[in-house]
């Protein structure tokens, strides 16, 4: 089945919440993101794919998010299953808020003042704050995640910063850590802004494989017995932590934001 996530912005709203109504079905999809549909001839270019689309038997599914409302119809009229993901919503809101809505496309997801200077900035920060690099300007961080080596930190600390305008930094504790028994001293002061990760220590030895096989820091036996020691520190040191062996870089940041409070530096 082709699904096509289409908007006159950057897509992302549709193919969010697209994605989201689908993972309720078992079936296989060939999903397609559409940005940027801003003209009436680029509609009925899309429009004539989805005949082209239909001619094979299966009229695709199409996901969309159209300010326009001559484009929007457009694409309402095309031989597609078309859903207009934003249509049901904005009259029952509109009613709440006395306020009609005034869509603009790439509002959702353009550059507001002061929001996406402060998501650089984050980034900057993440990869400048990897894997325990530098650790000058930890007092900077609005958290600091620890956790063995693959366990997820650096994918978790960048979607911190690019999604959230979280100033993540990330930190590796390792044998020398496990063997002083506690914290390193670098940390401790900033003990209320750390959080750890883990992951089973079959799925370590899967990861660390694919990067350095027939190696100890790949080996079974070494992977069981990091996981054991770093997770006897987060309970020593009473640090919240989260396992993120079956878990997205999506929901371990939502975890990870929700129980430390972490406020979204985002509109």
């Amino acid at each position: 089945m082709k699904v096509y996530f289409v908007s006159d912005g950057t897509a992302i709203t549709a193919e969010v919440f697209g994605s989201a109504m689908l993972s309720f079905f078992d079936v296989k999809i060939d999903t397609k993101s559409v940005p940027f549909l801003t003209t009436v001839d680029k509609a009925m270019g899309f429009c004539q794919q989805l005949e082209e689309d239909a001619k094979s038997g299966e009229v695709p599914l199409v996901f969309y998010t159209i300010s326009d409302h001559i484009i929007r119809d457009k694409i309402q009229a095309s031989c597609g299953h078309c859903y207009n993901l934003f249509g049901d919503l904005l009259s029952p809101i509109e009613k709440a808020l006395g306020v009609p809505a005034r869509p603009t496309a790439q509002k959702a997801h353009g550059i507001k003042e002061g929001v996406y200077d402060g998501r650089i900035d984050a980034i900057n920060y993440a990869l400048a704050n990897d894997d325990g690099c530098s650790v000058k300007n930890l007092e900077e961080a609005h958290i600091i995640l620890l956790g063995v080596s693959r366990s997820g930190k650096t994918p978790t600390s960048l979607y911190l910063a690019m999604q959230y305008g979280i100033k993540a930094a990330n930190y590796p504790l390792n044998e020398d850590d496990f063997e002083s028994n506690g914290l390193p001293k670098v940390l401790k002061p900033h003990k209320k802004r750390l959080y750890g990760l883990t992951i089973e220590a079959n799925r370590l030895h899967e990861i660390r494989t694919g990067r350095m096989a027939q190696s100890k820091y790949a080996s079974l036996k070494q992977c069981r017995y990091e996981v054991a020691e770093v997770e006897a520190i987060y309970r020593q040191e009473r640090i919240l932590y989260v396992d993120s062996t079956h878990l997205s870089v999506e929901e371990i940041s939502t975890k990870v934001m929700q129980d430390m409070e972490l406020e979204r530096h985002r509109a």
